[in-house]
């Protein structure tokens, strides 16, 4: 367990120094040159998430269970995690009404996405991994949207087209991801 918690410290830590030490990060970027700041992210990034997987995989071997998911929850976090999908597509997807209304869509699609798989996993070892991402993506999209109100930062809408695709390639992702990359990844097959 001590892997996981380790991994997942170093991940979300690197990812959340904008949120909690803003100052200190844009006075790293002026001391290394965004280059070389980019490359110690990316690599203290890279540690933690080899060793956050690495440390779930040991860990959901045999870690205690603290729930038994209610009848049904697989089908509700199915549901859920199309959405998630389609919400981090949103991020990418230029002028989309998702980003426009959300602000941050892939947050809200990670708070979705650890929701939907701490309803269906009762183990101490899924609660650790699932409940870190939602408290922390939780944190960082209030902290972000917050950050765009007093800047004043808007993201356009540029029509119909653009929300199709953005839905569109979200729920091919999510199809070809429950039907296939789940369970090469993690060994599960979460639809059956």
């Amino acid at each position: 367990m001590i892997f996981l918690a380790l991994g997942l410290i170093l991940f979300l830590g690197v990812h959340s120094v904008r949120v909690f030490a803003d100052g200190w990060r844009a006075a790293q970027l002026g001391r290394l040159g965004e280059r070389r700041w980019k490359g110690l992210y990316s690599l203290v990034s890279l540690a933690g998430f080899v060793l956050m997987i690495w440390g779930f995989g040991l860990a959901r071997r045999d870690s205690l269970v603290l729930w038994t998911p209610l009848p049904g929850m697989r089908h509700l976090a199915a549901v859920m995690t199309l959405l998630a999908f389609v919400l981090v597509v949103a991020a990418y997807v230029p002028g989309n009404r998702i980003k426009a209304r959300i602000g941050h869509p892939m947050l809200a699609g990670t708070m979705i996405w650890a929701l939907a798989h701490l309803l269906v996993n009762g183990t101490l070892a899924h609660a650790i991994l699932f409940g870190g991402f939602l408290a922390w993506a939780m944190a960082d999209f209030a902290v972000a949207r917050r950050r765009d109100r007093v800047a004043g930062i808007r993201y356009p809408a540029l029509g119909l087209g653009r929300d199709l695709l953005t839905v569109g390639a979200g729920a091919v992702a999510w199809i070809l991801f429950a039907s296939f990359g789940h369970e090469w990844l993690m060994g599960v097959r979460p639809l059956g």
